[in-house]
């Protein structure tokens, strides 16, 4: 996390993930920003926004309201391609059978 520019900003990190890529930006906001400001201030292109399904901070699930700490992590949720049981189902079915 990049050390806040001032003694008046708050450092965040704003990940968009796919399975072999991801962007990332360091930013550092006003106290107070949310979830929003920092979504919009990142920048990502609209192509990768449109693929947005939700928010979440460290892993939990959150609103673009809510007002971020220094140190936050805002992760951009896509949609699930694969219900994860069912993946996790596949996998052992595969390793039971030797590969």
């Amino acid at each position: 996390m990049p050390p806040p520019e001032a003694a008046g900003t708050i450092g965040v990190e704003v990940v968009l993930a796919w399975p072999r890529r991801h962007l990332s930006c360091r930013l550092a906001l006003p106290p107070g920003a949310t979830v929003a400001d920092a979504v919009a201030a990142a920048g990502f292109p609209a192509a990768a926004m449109a693929q947005v399904t939700g928010m979440a901070v460290h892993g939990e699930a959150v609103r673009d309201a809510t007002v971020l700490r220094d140190g936050d992590r805002v992760e951009l949720l896509r949609p699930l391609v694969a219900d994860p049981k069912d993946a996790r189902r596949l996998r052992a079915e595969r390793q039971r059978r030797g590969g």
